[in-house]
């Protein structure tokens, strides 16, 4: 099972491609779409977490005008670019962020960018006989597009299953055994790769195999807790 920011993906792609584009056309998209029943839900999910933030934070934040109000899809988009630039994984941040994004890929002006290593391992993996999952922050619909359209061709062929935010957060051991439950796996026979330390030590919690992935633009952890990789060629050689 494998993580894509730093694992399956350079972490540039995402910093520098995705969430400047996403930045970029969000307020654009919103007037678009005004009328689209999943975006008003989306909307609404982000005004109540909102009125949570604001209620902890008080005057912080970017204001949110109510929904009367001619600047009220303005307001949602200054909203999203500042979850944008906390780097939040909030749930109805992504599934928006996969949206907007959806047209890009489907119009060729995106290509998902994978490590040169990536579609030779799920060759040689699927070879091997093993399934390949995803559990990554980003929506669903994002992983989709990211390997539908990859620099490698669709690299879905390869993958049985995605996970995102909906199944829990990357950092509680559950979430994890709920994967493993989708899975028709034990956790024990389950090997999670990613670059966050916090996300391997709540997949070793649930039970499962772990190793980081330290690629060649990430910083090696002084202290190893888990086994750890630079390349896929070093993974089920």
């Amino acid at each position: 099972m494998l993580d894509i920011e730093g694992t399956t993906t350079p972490i540039s792609y995402v910093s520098d491609t995705l969430f400047p584009l996403a930045t970029a056309n969000v307020e654009e998209f919103l007037q678009r779409h005004s009328a689209d029943t999943k975006i008003t839900q989306l909307m609404e999910q982000l005004r109540v977490h909102w009125q949570a933030e604001a209620k902890e934070r008080g005057t912080d934040l970017p204001p949110w005008t109510d929904a009367s109000s001619p600047e009220h899809l303005h307001s949602a988009a200054a909203y999203v670019r500042y979850l944008i630039k906390q780097d939040s994984k909030i749930t109805p941040l992504k599934s928006l962020q996969g949206r907007i994004w959806e047209a890009a890929y489907r119009s060729g002006n995106l290509r998902g960018e994978v490590y040169p290593d990536v579609p030779l391992a799920f060759n040689r993996w699927r070879a091997q006989g093993r399934r390949i999952a995803v559990f990554s922050s980003g929506s669903i619909l994002a992983q989709q597009l990211l390997f539908a359209h990859s620099t490698a061709g669709d690299l879905t062929l390869f993958l049985d299953a995605f996970f995102d935010t909906t199944t829990g957060s990357k950092r509680e051991a559950q979430s994890y055994s709920r994967v493993a439950t989708a899975l028709s796996f034990v956790p024990g026979k389950i090997l999670f790769l990613s670059d966050a330390t916090a996300e391997l030590d709540a997949a070793r919690a649930a039970g499962m195999q772990t190793a980081l992935s330290v690629r060649p633009e990430l910083k090696r952890p002084a202290v190893l807790d888990h086994a750890c990789f630079t390349t896929f060629d070093e993974v089920f050689p």
